[in-house]
C-alpha cells in the first residue's frame, strides 16, 4: 500500500544534493563506478527539457527526497507504437516498502497513458530480489533476455 505522505514531482533544481545522493547510492547498490561528473552530465540531461531523459522525485511528508525514477520514450516499430522505458528507480533503504516505488511507477504509467505509449518497460538485475516482488506485482514478466555489445 502506498504511503499517503509520498508525493511524486517532477525533478526540479531544489533537488540536486538529495538526488546526488540518491543516485549515487543506486549506483553503489549495483556496484556501478560513478563519479561525480558522470552524476553532472545525468543532472544537466534532467534539467533540460530538450533532453530525452525525464526524471521523477518522491518526497516524505517533510519534502525530503527518498526515491527517484528516470524515463524516457521509445519507438517500437514492430508494433508502429511509442513506449517508456524506466532507465532507473531507486528509494532510499529507510524508505523501501512504503510504497515509494509502488508511486514512482504508477506515476510514470499515468504520464504514458496521457502520452499514448503502449508499454512502459524496465530491466532489473536478477538477483534484486525485493525489487523484483514489487515488479512481479505490478507487471509482467517477459521472455526476453537482454544483451550489451560494448563500443
Amino acid at each position: 500500500m502506498t504511503d499517503a505522505t509520498i508525493r511524486i514531482l517532477p525533478t526540479a533544481p531544489e533537488h540536486r544534493a538529495a538526488w546526488d545522493d540518491l543516485y549515487a547510492g543506486y549506483a553503489d547498490f549495483y556496484r556501478v563506478t560513478q563519479t561525480p561528473a558522470m552524476r553532472d552530465t545525468v543532472w544537466s540531461w534532467l534539467m533540460d527539457p530538450a533532453h530525452e531523459v525525464e526524471g521523477l522525485v518522491a518526497v516524505d511528508a517533510a519534502g525530503v527526497p527518498v526515491g527517484i525514477a528516470h524515463f524516457r520514450a521509445f519507438a517500437r516499430p514492430l508494433s508502429a507504437t511509442t513506449g517508456g522505458f524506466l532507465d532507473d528507480l531507486f528509494v532510499s533503504e529507510a524508505t523501501r516498502g512504503s510504497g515509494t516505488a509502488d508511486a514512482l511507477i504508477a506515476r510514470i504509467a499515468a504520464i504514458g497513458r496521457a502520452r499514448g505509449w503502449s508499454v512502459i518497460r524496465w530491466i532489473t538485475a536478477e538477483d534484486n530480489a525485493r525489487a523484483r516482488k514489487v515488479y512481479d506485482r505490478l507487471a509482467m514478466k517477459t521472455r526476453w533476455v537482454t544483451y550489451d555489445l560494448a563500443l
